[in-house]
């Protein structure tokens, strides 16, 4: 079993992978698990890698291809293998393909994990992985039981930093333009089958193993036809062989006739000579003529093979045309939905920009309406203060007048007053001396 997994990021592909390895007891190579392994075991590949990484520049692809060749040359991969992750465009397949060709080793099938975009952010968005385990979970689908942490182990739970709408967008665009090719490259081989990743997991998971086990049976019934014509090659040849053989004893038991004369012995060696050249042509025309029927049988066997396998080649080219046409129509019609989804949202953040903008700007005039309002009060306020401290300074400044001109008056009155005393005096006087020359008229 010797397969590889495709599909977009957060289809599912690694938690799939682990299942697969404990029912089919193959190992899961992914190329990341490979590359970290090596970079901290700073073997030569390794070194290499980190070299890479540490100038900023991608891990070449032939790195890559070196490092999976010495994972395979490992024992456990002799039943098989599971790679995850690699190859991602077709010059990655074409290298692959070469690789396991010059091992003896190639691949047997290539399944598409098929999940929907929208479906697959929200996925990615939710996804958090184990710091200690590196179990996985998702807050939406498969949450843990204790929010922020692992339910095996008890470890914290990593949320990616690129784990956002924004790069999760654009990473599946790359995926689409790289894939798509990839996935048409692995049809013309007529490896290439496709299962739905919507679901449950162990839902997906029973999809796929239909897939693979209809995968292995098929290989069964083709090995058993190679060794069902292998052997019918050896049947043939062996009684060939076997129907020469009595023909030939014949011949030798002639040469040993009764004594007899000279002559008689000469003519009879030369007629079992004829005889003998006689069966050996008869023998090597009926040979040649039991080469030819066999070959005729083997190449009619062959032939029908033949017809069968392009039967089916062009009933699976035909289904695989058809599915294209319907995934290309699929992919259209998401590539339209992944459009309209990021122009809506472009156009919904857009149109909050703009309402946050005008909110803003209709925040920002109520602030310097307000602000210009109280600018105006307090200018009139400290108008109407320096009319008051003017008004109290010319105020402080006639009071003294006032008090002035008041004491004058007083005085002034106080004056005429005292001017007017001695003259009230005298008529009081006056008056009394008149009232006292009245009483003395009367009293006479």
């Amino acid at each position: 079993m010797r397969i590889v997994l495709v599909g977009a990021p957060g289809s599912g592909k690694g938690t799939q992978a682990k299942k697969l390895v404990a029912r089919y007891g193959v190992p899961q190579i992914s190329t990341g698990d490979l590359l970290r392994a090596a970079v901290a075991a700073k073997t030569p590949l390794g070194l290499q890698a980190k070299a890479a990484m540490d100038a900023g520049s991608l891990v070449s692809d032939q790195i890559v291809l070196d490092m999976i060749e010495e994972r395979l040359a490992e024992p456990d991969t002799l039943k098989g293998f599971i790679l995850d992750g690699f190859p991602r465009n077709i010059p990655q397949a074409q290298a692959l393909d070469e690789m396991l060709d010059k091992l003896g080793r190639p691949l047997e099938a290539v399944i598409l994990i098929d999940v929907d975009f929208d479906l697959l952010i929200q996925r990615i968005a939710g996804r958090r992985t184990c710091s200690s385990c590196g179990q996985m979970y998702n807050i939406y689908t498969s949450p843990p039981k204790m929010d922020g942490l692992c339910d095996v182990c008890g470890g914290r739970l990593h949320h990616r930093a690129d784990d956002n709408e924004e790069t999760i967008t654009n990473r599946l665009r790359v995926y689409e333009l790289q894939t798509a090719p990839l996935i048409d490259y692995y049809k013309l081989q007529g490896k290439q089958y496709t299962v739905e990743g919507t679901g449950e997991i162990d839902d997906i998971f029973k999809r796929l193993c239909r897939v693979i086990d209809e995968v292995l049976a098929n290989k069964e019934k083709t090995q058993d036809f190679i060794d069902n014509v292998e052997s019918a090659g050896k049947t043939a040849r062996l009684k060939l062989a076997a129907k020469e053989t009595p023909e030939d004893t014949e011949t030798k038991a002639s040469f040993n006739p009764p004594s007899e004369s000279v002559a008689q012995q000469e003519s009879s060696i030369m007629a079992a000579k004829k005889k003998k050249a006689a069966s050996k042509k008869t023998a090597a025309k009926k040979a040649v003529v039991k080469k030819k029927i066999a070959k005729k049988a083997v190449v009619a066997k062959k032939a029908v093979a033949k017809k069968k396998t392009a039967k089916k080649k062009v009933v699976k080219k035909k289904a695989a045309v058809k599915k294209s046409v319907s995934k290309k129509k699929v992919a259209t019609k998401k590539k339209a939905a992944v459009k309209k989804a990021v122009k809506k949202k472009v156009a919904s953040k857009k149109k909050t920009a703009k309402k946050k903008i005008v909110k803003k700007a209709v925040a920002k005039k109520k602030v310097a309406k307000k602000k210009a309002v109280a600018k105006k009060k307090v200018v009139k306020k400290k108008a109407v203060a320096k009319k008051k401290a003017v008004a109290k300074k010319k105020a402080a400044k006639k009071r003294p007048a006032a008090k002035k001109k008041a004491v004058a008056k007083k005085k002034t009155v106080k004056k005429k007053a005292a001017k007017k005393a001695p003259a009230k005096k005298k008529a009081v006087a006056k008056k009394k001396a008149t009232k006292k020359k009245a009483a003395v008229q009367k009293k006479r």
